[in-house]
């Protein structure tokens, strides 16, 4: 997201076309742009459902197979900060025809994958390439549409956002169930030439600016990629793996710290730095970034956490998750005209605080979680859910961007989309750990509980044994196993319902930190347009 930076005084970068009106060619090849966008977010999540598939597919272990999703993130969290240097430096036509055609071409090879190291690589490069689309479509967003078009646009940009990763497990379990899983990537092909040559033909938003290359900062670009992919890395393989007795989780952790302090020097000392942070110094975008990044948590967290629910607990295929999931989709695609009636009439600060309470809303009730819960019981908690996020992120993705110069968005929209990214990576490190420490001392407890004092634990046991008669000798042993599964299953559920409730007073605590912002000033004249 973001990217590189407007110097002291007049900032370089891809010139801006005149100001002409925004007619309908340019509406049409942003919406092309759009479709871009909602490609290479939905491809984090379509591949998490059918993960179990590519596995077989590729005789990949448990272990490698976690990479086809790691490799994705890692690479597309480089990308996304770097790409607004390279729009300024290639215009944001050409910038976009390459991440879309080579996302395209790398979607092909991920196809024909016939091992897992192909299909490591190949998606790694996917989403290097792919992941400049999606802060090029916000910048694009706040540059090229006037002010007065925010309340359609930005409700659209952001129901792609937060859709894209929602509906990811539907889409991937459906492809999956009624073809193979080699269709998650040959599904891009067709609509992502279609996207490329639209974004080639129609538009003409700046011009590039080669010059820049000249002062490109090398050493920022090293420097970031290190801090940011061993960053990712570790906030997705620490939970699993002890977090620091892993020597590789070390290692990289060692390689974070030792990047983000050389990515940090550069920042703020190169005369063309690959990121702005300076973008941090006005408060709009400062209070906007932050709201992005917990809104990353809640986003990428509950995606996360339904479909383990469903997998682990209710046993749920890939397409049974789907369907479930499908609530949430489908309440944010109702919900974002509505975000944009209210952004207009509305204080920003009062919809955030609608949206955060009828996320917390939620997540209260999935707090009463029990191993019985199914579609009936998530679908009231996903409808709080899919409107708390619509109605979070139109006014969230205005604070942050809507009242920048022009000449600052591009780079900002990189930095912007980042915080959301890596609230993500938060989230689910923290989500995971949480997970495990309270499944830990869940289970104790239940143990303490299920012993031979304890009458009712005796006769579940008998009448176990019992059931397993036709065992002969073995019913005993199935018959503790099986007690054994319950506690641990018991524990399991325990565990969510910690974690959701532990969310709700998250948000709950940004609802209450609401009236302490300052009101969002006004976007200044003619911020938008070019």
């Amino acid at each position: 997201m973001a990217a590189s930076a407007a110097i002291a005084g007049k900032p370089q970068g891809a010139v801006p076309a005149r100001p002409a009106p925004v007619g309908a060619r340019r509406t049409f090849a942003f919406f092309c742009m759009v479709f871009g966008m909602f490609m290479a977010i939905l491809d984090i999540q379509i591949v998490s459902a059918s993960l179990a598939e590519i596995q077989a597919g590729l005789s990949a272990s448990s272990e490698e197979i976690s990479w086809v999703q790691t490799s994705y993130l890692i690479a597309e969290v480089i990308m996304i900060p770097l790409s607004g240097t390279l729009s300024r430096v290639l215009s944001t036509r050409w910038m976009f025809v390459i991440s879309a055609g080579g996302f395209t071409f790398m979607s092909f090879l991920c196809a024909t994958a016939t091992n897992i190291e192909q299909m490591i690589v190949y998606r790694a490069l996917q989403g290097f390439i792919g992941g400049g689309m999606i802060p090029t479509v916000f910048a694009s967003a706040f540059t090229v549409f006037p002010p007065e078009k925010r309340p359609v646009i930005s409700p659209i940009i952001g129901l792609v956002a937060t859709l894209a990763p929602t509906i990811g497990p539907t889409l991937g379990g459906y492809l999956t169930d009624l073809f193979s899983w080699h269709w998650l990537f040959l599904v891009n092909i067709v609509p992502g030439i279609l996207v490329t040559i639209s974004t080639y033909l129609l538009v003409d938003f700046d011009e590039p600016d080669f010059s820049l290359f000249k002062s490109f900062d090398w050493a920022g670009l090293g420097f970031m990629a290190a801090f940011l992919g061993s960053l990712e890395y570790v906030l997705e393989e620490g939970p699993l793996n002890e977090w620091f007795q892993d020597e590789i989780v070390l290692i990289l952790t060692i390689v974070c710290v030792v990047g983000g302090l050389g990515f940090f020097y550069r920042a703020f000392t190169a005369k063309q730095p690959i990121v702005d942070l300076r973008a941090f110094a006005d408060r709009n975008f400062l209070a906007g970034s932050s709201f992005s990044f917990v809104m990353g948590i809640g986003l990428y967290g509950l995606t996360y956490l339904y479909p383990v629910y469903l997998g682990s607990v209710r046993g749920y295929s890939s397409l049974q998750i789907g369907e479930t999931m499908f609530v949430s989709g489908a309440t944010m695609f109702l919900t974002a005209p509505v975000a944009g009636i209210l952004s207009r009439k509305m204080d920003p600060r009062v919809m955030m605080g609608i949206g955060f309470a009828a996320f917390a809303f939620g997540t209260w009730m999935m707090s009463g979680l029990t191993k019985d819960w199914d579609f009936w019981e998530l679908f009231v908690p996903q409808i709080f859910r899919g409107v708390g996020l619509m109605i979070c992120m139109v006014p969230i993705n205005n604070i942050a961007l809507g009242t920048l110069p022009p000449e600052r968005i591009k780079n900002a929209s990189g930095l912007y989309n980042l915080t959301r990214n890596l609230g993500g990576a938060v989230g689910l490190a923290l989500i995971n750990t949480i997970l495990n420490n309270r499944l830990d001392l869940h289970l104790q407890r239940l143990r303490e509980s299920v012993n031979w004092g304890r009458s009712t634990a005796v006769e579940t046991l008998d009448a176990m044994t019992l059931k397993f008669h036709a065992l002969g000798t073995d019913a005993g042993a199935a018959a503790i196993r099986t007690l054994s599964d319950m506690v641990r299953r018991e524990a399991t559920v325990m565990s969510f319902a910690d974690v959701f409730l532990l969310l709700t007073i998250l948000f709950l605590a940004l609802v209450l930190a609401l009236p302490f912002i300052e009101k969002p000033r006004a976007a200044p004249a003619g911020a938008g347009g070019h």
